[in-house]
């Protein structure tokens, strides 16, 4: 039996994994992601926490991208599954490429909760922090000026917006 609110939900997805090809080869900004977000998403991202609202989410973006893109930066999608609302992705966060041309890689892991009308009204964001910083450690890498360091006791409440909790079910 097809899953009419899944395809929906993978289409919307597809689109936003191409906004967010286009902004890793620096075609857009990366607030442009947040228009694939409700006016009362919510954003959990491992470093920075959660981000409630759209407009709070296209900033949260272009702030804490701000000195990681234009570095060899990408975030290659490498499968999709979608069930109801709920849909799973798993990629990789590519930091850039060693001298023999191999990725310092680190792989991630997003659950979103699909809103109708091509949005999103959640995604949590998983990656392994000490793996980022032991990978950024062997890379050598220093932040630029314009990098923002995330919050010092960021907010981690990981449930969904009130809302969209029925989605849950």
């Amino acid at each position: 039996m097809k899953d009419p609110i899944a395809a929906e939900a993978l289409q919307t997805y597809e689109r936003f994994v191409a906004t967010r090809n286009e902004i890793d080869v620096g075609n857009r900004p990366w607030s442009a992601l947040a228009d694939y977000f409700t006016e009362d998403a919510a954003y959990i991202d491992p470093a920075w926490g959660r981000i409630e609202g759209r407009e709070a989410i296209r900033e949260f973006f272009e702030a804490s991208m701000a000195g990681l893109t234009g570095y060899g930066w990408s975030t290659p999608e490498n499968w999709t599954l979608a069930q109801g609302h709920r849909l799973v992705s798993q990629w990789d966060q590519v930091l850039g490429h060693r001298k023999d041309g191999t990725p310092w890689m680190v792989p991630g892991l997003s659950i979103l909760y699909y809103a109708g009308n091509q949005l999103f009204c959640y995604s949590h964001d998983m990656l392994n922090m000490t793996h980022i910083g032991q990978t950024m450690r062997e890379m050598g890498w220093e932040p630029p000026k314009i990098f923002n360091m995330p919050p010092r006791k960021p907010n981690r409440d990981v449930s969904l917006p009130s809302a969209w909790t029925h989605l849950a079910k």
